[in-house]
């Protein structure tokens, strides 16, 4: 049994799969009005280098929902980990005081030290190589409306940044496909693609072309441009990325029933259009519920 959520590259198929069903399960449970409190009497410290919108209101209604308590702490609380106080400290500082821990920072290393020096359970929320738990709510929400994810296609259109890694590897564990579409020097590294495709081969592709990455694919993927800590590259950034927003001409090239996904936030007439964003086939609002519902499954397999 895994005792922390660092990087999807590291966990088990069996340990996927259990936890996607775990999320349906508890989905079924808190839509029918019921409750599994689970962790009555327990509390996650919710660590954050980097604000967030969806991170902290998800793992915060999480804990509510299975009767704990998150601990909120903001970027002014703790500045840069490992310059005001190491990692080191913190994690065993904390593992005094509460039953797990989530961050969500800059570098994936912090993740790393926080989970070596800590008794409890550690939670990557995000970090600049990984960000596993959008990944696994991505593919609910795929699963939730194609069903059976082996051997369906997803493009991912735009950065290779901790999305499409995170991506990457979910999909190589679930037996699909991965289109990435970047342009030149944006590309997903080469370690992580080998990686993947190690792990089920011929998972992931690497194109310069958008339209070519969007054939015959079940969903269509973007994220941001300029994400946080990158916004001196904005105007170089939405230079380098022109041809690679997801538009209804882009959709056109797609299969007439190709989903829509974006992890949010979504700077509509930059990555994607308005136009699209509120089309019938996204189900980006479904994406980022599913962020709850998948936090809620995880939290219980880590800490019940």
């Amino acid at each position: 049994m895994m005792n922390d959520f660092i990087s999807i590259k590291t966990c088990s198929n069996d340990e996927l799969s259990e936890l996607l069903a775990l999320s349906s399960d508890l989905k079924k449970i808190y839509k029918g009005g019921k409750r599994d409190v689970c962790l009555a009497g327990k509390t996650l410290a919710m660590v954050f280098e980097k604000s967030s919108l969806r991170t902290r209101i998800s793992f915060q209604v999480a804990m509510t929902d299975l009767g704990g308590n998150g601990i909120y702490l903001k970027p002014s609380d703790i500045g840069i980990i490992g310059k005001r106080e190491p990692a080191k400290d913190m994690a065993r500082v904390f593992s005094r005081y509460v039953d797990g821990i989530m961050a969500r920072t800059f570098s994936h290393e912090t993740i790393i030290e926080l989970a070596r020096f800590a008794d409890v359970p550690v939670i990557n929320a995000l970090s600049d190589w990984s960000h596993p738990c959008q990944a696994m709510a991505d593919l609910l929400t795929i699963q939730e409306h194609r069903g059976d994810l082996k051997g369906l296609k997803v493009a991912y259109i735009g950065d290779g940044n901790n999305v499409a890694r995170s991506l990457a590897f979910a999909c190589a564990k679930f037996g699909m496909k991965l289109a990435i579409a970047s342009p030149a020097n944006y590309e997903l590294d080469e370690e992580s693609i080998s990686t993947a495709n190690d792990i089920c081969a011929d998972t992931v592709v690497q194109l310069s072309n958008a339209e070519q990455a969007v054939k015959d694919a079940a969903a269509v993927y973007t994220d941001t441009w300029i994400s946080m800590g990158q916004e001196d590259e904005k105007q170089q950034r939405i230079a380098d990325f022109e041809g690679f927003q997801v538009n209804s001409e882009l959709m056109s090239k797609a299969p007439a029933d190709a989903l829509v996904l974006h992890c949010l936030p979504a700077y509509r007439g930059l990555e994607i259009t308005d136009e699209v964003t509120e089309s019938k086939n996204s189900v980006i609002f479904d994406q980022a519920e599913n962020r709850l519902h998948f936090q809620r499954a995880l939290l219980k397999h880590l800490m019940s």
